[in-house]
């Protein structure tokens, strides 16, 4: 197996330190877009990268929060559109929203409350 040198350079990002690095952060972090990559998963792929010696096991840690981090925003960008388009739906059909019915409790106290009064007035 024929040797590489590699020589590091201070101000160098991690993945141009290690190509092997980039590659598996691009695998795993297209892997969060396709299929949700659970953080096992993301783990053993990484330990098995550090056992062969193909990344250090400080940037394999560093690797898999950084999917578990993404995979995090992904998860609440992804309720966001879905709760929006859960609204726009409901609108289209005519279902009153929750501020809605609240809005027309108020309205039947403050009339109930004038029909007490005219009861005693």
């Amino acid at each position: 197996m024929a040797k590489v040198e590699v020589h590091l350079e201070q101000g160098q990002p991690e993945e141009e330190r290690n190509p092997l690095l980039g590659m598996a952060r691009r695998v795993l972090m297209a892997g969060i877009g396709v299929v949700a990559l659970s953080q096992d998963e993301a783990e053993k792929f990484v330990k098995k990268l550090v056992e062969r010696g193909e990344i250090a096991e400080t940037e394999g840690r560093k690797l898999v929060q950084e999917v578990v981090d993404r995979r995090k925003k992904q998860t609440v960008k992804v309720e966001e559109q879905l709760d929006k388009r859960i609204e726009e739906i409901l609108g289209r059909m005519n279902v009153p929203t929750k501020a809605d019915i609240e809005a027309l409790g108020a309205k039947i106290a403050a009339l109930t409350k004038k029909v007490d009064e005219l009861k005693k007035g």
